[in-house]
């Protein structure tokens, strides 16, 4: 699989540090997995409700997977899909954009209705 675009979710305060060092070195999560947990468009939904049903106070990363390189391994994972882990950190560089998840009612993550997340 060879998604251009993939997502991942931290919380505000890891990415206010990212942004001052130019590097996001993951999660708490991620760091005890060894590798940075994304997920394609059409997974980033299914992962939120799984593992960040109603935490407050994340973003919403949109990568560049080709600026990722050897990095990047596409593994299989949930449901016997696959998904993209990066072994190492994230430059900055890679990020398209980023914004703040909300939550509704249900205490579900609302993604902005901008982004093609198919």
């Amino acid at each position: 699989m060879t998604a251009r675009l993939i997502y991942h979710m931290c919380k505000l305060e890891e990415w206010t540090i990212a942004q001052s060092t130019k590097i996001y070195r993951g999660s708490s999560q991620d760091r005890k997995d060894g590798f940075i947990h994304f997920s394609s468009g059409t997974q980033i939904v299914g992962s939120a409700a799984k593992h960040r049903a109603g935490q407050e106070n994340l973003i919403l990363i949109e990568v560049d997977a080709h600026k990722l390189g050897e990095l990047l391994k596409w593994e299989i994972s949930r449901n016997d899909e696959s998904f993209p882990h990066l072994y190492g950190d994230l430059s900055l560089d890679a990020v398209t954009r980023s914004c703040k998840l909300e939550l509704n009612e249900d205490g579900m993550h609302v993604f902005p209705d901008s982004w093609d997340l198919s």
